[in-house]
C-alpha cells in the first residue's frame, strides 16, 4: 500500500492505522513532539491514530507548531 504523508511517498506492507503510519515515517524525536495530523483534509485527534484505518493512496498531513515572533 502506497500513502503519502507531507508529499512523500510512504510504502507500508502491514497493519493498516494512521499510528503505523506515523511510527514509519516520524523519528522517534519527532514522535516525541506536539503535531497535528490531517488525513485526508481531515483532522484526526490523537486518541484515534491506533483505530483510524487508512487506504492505498491516502495523503496524510502532519503540522508541527511554528515558534517565532
Amino acid at each position: 500500500m502506497n500513502l503519502f504523508i507531507n508529499g512523500q511517498s510512504l510504502s507500508l506492507t502491514d497493519n493498516n492505522t494512521l499510528e503505523h503510519a506515523l511510527n514509519a515515517f516520524l523519528t522517534e524525536q519527532q514522535q516525541q513532539l506536539s503535531f497535528a495530523v490531517a488525513l485526508n483534509g481531515d483532522f484526526v485527534g490523537k486518541a484515534d491514530y491506533l483505530t483510524t484505518d487508512v487506504s492505498n493512496g491516502d495523503s496524510i498531513d502532519i503540522l508541527f507548531p511554528i515558534q517565532g515572533g
